[in-house]
């Protein structure tokens, strides 16, 4: 390392999706692998990146107010720079260029690799030779980790701007993602989250057929990984053999993150999903009915342009029907350049606003019900942190998906370790996690 960047300490703030953490995560090990100290705050940093997210409206304002507040570290002296990467840099950068000259670098995802030589560039100094290991930094708490299989997205539903910004779906190589989760197992990870647009198409652009199960038998030989968990699995993807085989290997987390968006049949023609209201209702219907121990997780959107009221209320219906084990709900944005955003029919803030109130009331109760037919029973779980504040362990169980569902507040700390399974027995349910005392199984 050149004496000028010698003792450089860098930070970095990660937003949006799982799988822009795994970028970054990558992105500051090759950091790291170079010589730069990695710190927790740009307090404390020489050098800062704002891994940005630009999926949808807030997700564009939460990466601006950060990039801004990076920027005003560096004009007053705090910074020497400032590099910006992720979804809104791919997207945007031209524009972003113009408007914040005290970014030093906007990188696209593929300058990711190559971040070591751009930060060589803007101190001005010989570029080193790569160091080609695997690693990871990893940013969030507990021993899971996200394994993103793939980037892209081939689907074309009318009001996303994925493939418009990560381009056509492309499959990582089986045997390169087999050594990245050998090598997140001997760092002490328990659980690999795998991520993708659509994880139940990985495969069929590399090897000419489905492969998502071939990956996860190979995942599920490793040592030290106990369970793998799917986000997010397409509607029309969802096969009957996924759901035996989830069913059937003790690894794979009895679990299923399905985004269904709605249920009415011309919102979804409109939303140019491919399963219809009849396919969709009948793929609900079996999961629960053929594998019941799968607990199931979706997201809707609300006030998308045509939504009658009729509509809405046919989504609350399904809702109470379904009795979904989790559900998250977005208002609908209008995104330029997607199909949607040229619609007539545009509903107003205020109406988005109160059908989100709604469901999400609706969605709440269901689940809070759910939650509580759990309390007296015993299940394993994951311990992911200790929390000074309240003074108990947190962790989460193959039904709740860690930062995602609902947590498990543990008692008893003379038994429970950080990155260890435990029994936990559910003693209550406090609405947004629940809580529970270790247990000890008697022969």
């Amino acid at each position: 390392m050149d004496k000028i960047l010698r003792n450089k300490k860098i930070s970095a703030i990660s937003l949006g999706c799982d799988k822009n953490r795994v970028d970054l995560e990558k992105m500051l090990f090759r950091l790291q692998n170079y010589g730069f100290e990695i710190v927790a705050s740009i307090d404390d940093a020489d050098i800062a990146i704002v891994n940005t997210c630009a999926f949808i409206e807030p997700s564009r304002k939460e990466s601006l107010d950060n990039i801004f507040d990076v920027c005003l570290h560096k004009s007053a002296g705090k910074l020497e720079k400032v590099i910006v990467s992720g979804c809104l840099s791919q997207r945007y950068a031209k524009e972003l260029q113009k408007q914040l000259p005290e970014v030093d670098a906007f990188l696209s995802a593929e300058d990711n690799e190559n971040v070591c030589e751009i930060i060589e560039d803007l101190y001005n100094v010989k570029h080193l030779k790569k160091k080609k290991e695997l690693g990871r930094v990893f940013t969030n708490r507990g021993s899971y980790a996200y394994l993103k299989i793939a980037e892209g997205c081939n689907n074309v539903c009318s009001y996303c701007t994925i493939p418009r910004i990560k381009g056509r779906y492309v499959s990582y190589d089986m045997d390169d993602l087999v050594a990245e989760a050998k090598y997140l197992a001997k760092n002490g990870i328990k659980e690999l989250v795998l991520v993708a647009q659509d994880v139940t198409r990985y495969g069929e652009d590399l090897y000419g057929e489905n492969s998502l199960i071939k990956l996860c038998k190979k995942l599920a030989k490793i040592e030290g990984i106990e369970w793998i968990r799917l986000h997010y699995a397409y509607p029309e993807k969802t096969t009957e053999e996924l759901l035996k085989y989830i069913e059937k290997e003790p690894k794979m987390c009895k679990y299923l993150d399905i985004p269904l968006q709605h249920i009415s049949k011309h919102i979804l023609s409109s939303m140019r999903r491919r399963l219809n209201e009849v396919q969709t209702r009948q793929l609900v219907a079996d999961l629960q009915e053929k594998h019941p121990q799968i607990a199931l997780r979706t997201t809707f959107i609300v006030g998308y342009p045509g939504e009658t009221k009729a509509d809405f209320k046919n989504l609350c219906e399904f809702l109470q029907e379904a009795r979904f084990d989790y559900a998250g709900f977005f208002p609908y944005y209008r995104e330029e350049n997607t199909p949607s955003y040229y619609m007539k029919k545009q509903h107003c803030k205020l109406v988005k606003n109160l059908r989100l109130k709604k469901v999400e009331s609706l969605q709440h109760k269901i689940a809070t019900q759910k939650a509580r037919e759990k309390i007296g029973q015993v299940f394993k779980v994951l311990v992911d942190y200790f929390d000074e504040q309240t003074g108990l362990y947190f962790g989460h169980t193959e039904f709740l998906s860690p930062s995602v569902d609902f947590g498990v507040k543990i008692e008893d700390n003379n038994n429970v370790t950080i990155g260890r399974f435990v029994n936990v027995k559910f003693t209550d349910f406090d609405g947004e996690n629940f809580k529970g005392e270790y247990y000890e199984f008697t022969k």
